[in-house]
C-alpha cells in the first residue's frame, strides 16, 4: 500500500468549497494516480475519520507560453470527499 500522505497533496480551499464544507464535503487535491478506494484509506488514516462517499474530477494541462517557448501546466486531480453524519470535523479546516 502506499503512504496516505503520498496520495493526499493539499487541501483545496476556495469560496465554493467552504461553501461545501457545511455538508461535511472536503476538497483535496490528490495524486493523479490514486483512485477513489485509496483516497478513501488515505484520508480515514489521517484524519481518523469514516469516509461516506469520494467523488473525483480531473483536470489537464493548460497551455501556457513564455515569449516564444510554449509547454503544458501540470495535470491535476480533484477529489471531494463526503464523511458520515456521526464523524467529527476535520481539525485541518476548523477556522476557515
Amino acid at each position: 500500500m502506499k503512504d496516505p500522505r503520498d496520495i493526499i497533496k493539499r487541501p483545496v480551499i476556495t469560496e465554493r468549497s467552504t461553501d461545501l464544507m457545511t455538508e461535511k464535503k472536503y476538497t483535496f487535491e490528490v495524486n493523479v494516480k490514486a483512485n477513489k478506494t485509496e483516497v478513501k484509506d488515505a484520508i480515514e488514516s489521517i484524519f481518523g475519520v469514516q469516509v461516506e462517499k469520494v467523488n473525483i474530477m480531473n483536470y489537464k494541462g493548460k497551455f501556457k507560453r513564455m515569449g516564444r517557448y510554449g509547454g503544458y501546466t501540470a495535470k491535476r486531480r480533484k477529489a471531494i470527499v463526503k464523511l458520515t453524519e456521526d464523524s467529527k470535523e476535520l481539525e485541518f479546516f476548523e477556522g476557515v
